[in-house]
């Protein structure tokens, strides 16, 4: 005999598997479950769900339910999965780059002068900054200023495999500027070092002489890392200078809006790799292995 509910008598349903919903349903379902929980719960539920989790579509979905593509995008993507990574995490990881917190976040390397300053925009003899959102920068002394930050990339959420198999592009930028009325030298390195604080990549061009009575223009500075040595833990970003004329007081270059971003490649391929998130447990490479649809 059927079953029944209640005082209406009607048959009682029996239950329903969630796998038995039409596929493009449950991938639709499996968008809307946050990343990471994809990769280390979901995707070991059945061969169902790792199957479409390894889908192109899916992680083109939820690239675009972030608003990290539009509708229209028409760049090639090497891997959707991994772009989805890198666009959660992408942010500047230099903090106070901008001197909203005065001389907060930054390692003093030299100090030399009458030390670093913060002073606002435009400053004496200075020009406005191209960004109106920037409202302050540093500034040096008659002798060599240099501060810097060292970022700690695991502690930002970038996991060793990341950073090793795919090597996504490490973007530097810096803006530097002259009083109109004196000159200076400006100075930047950034080091791509490993765990053990070994540079495997470097960026330090020569120093940057601006004669006195100069225009005061803001200039960007602008270096991306591409196929490093795997390894690199640890990012080292330094600048600062001096003023040329030997003037007591802030006279030498003002720096700000200093950026390290990390952007996934756009073009280009890439050898077939595993991808895991920064593991919450041990989990072995089959955990990761999938196919691509097209």
């Amino acid at each position: 005999m059927t079953p029944v509910c209640g005082p209406c008598l009607t048959p009682a349903m029996a239950p329903v598997s969630i796998n038995e919903l039409p596929e493009n349903i449950l991938l639709e379902v499996l968008t809307h479950i946050p990343a990471r929980q994809l990769l280390l719960c979901c995707r070991l539920v059945c061969s169902l769900w790792r199957d479409l989790i390894d889908l192109v579509t899916l992680w083109k979905r939820k690239c675009l339910r972030e608003g990290f593509v539009t509708e229209d995008w028409d760049q090639p993507v090497a891997d959707w999965k991994i772009f989805f990574f890198l666009c959660s995490l992408r942010r500047n990881l230099l903090r106070n780059p901008c001197a909203e917190e005065n001389m907060t976040s930054w390692q003093i390397d030299s100090n030399g002068g009458d030390h670093w300053k913060v002073e606002s925009l435009p400053g004496d003899h200075g020009t406005d900054f191209p960004d109106s959102k920037v409202k302050k920068y540093f500034v040096t002394s008659f002798a060599m200023c240099l501060k810097s930050q060292l970022v700690d990339l695991r502690a930002e959420g970038y996991w060793e495999e990341l950073l090793d198999t795919f090597r996504p592009d490490i973007v530097v930028k810096d803006w530097f500027a002259a009083r109109a009325d004196c000159g200076c030298t400006y100075y930047i390195r950034v080091q791509l070092v490993s765990a053990d604080y070994i540079v495997l990549a470097s960026f330090e061009p020569p120093p940057v002489i601006i004669d006195q009575w100069n225009d005061a223009k803001w200039t960007e500075v602008s270096y991306t890392f591409s196929d490093y040595p795997p390894g690199v833990r640890h990012i080292l970003f330094q600048h600062g200078g001096k003023d040329t004329q030997f003037w007591a007081g802030w006279y030498g270059p003002r720096v700000t809006n200093s950026s390290i971003i990390i952007s996934p490649k756009m073009t280009g391929s890439r050898p077939p790799a595993q991808l895991s998130p920064r593991p919450q447990r041990e989990l072995g490479s089959s955990d990761f292995r999938g196919h691509q649809d097209h």
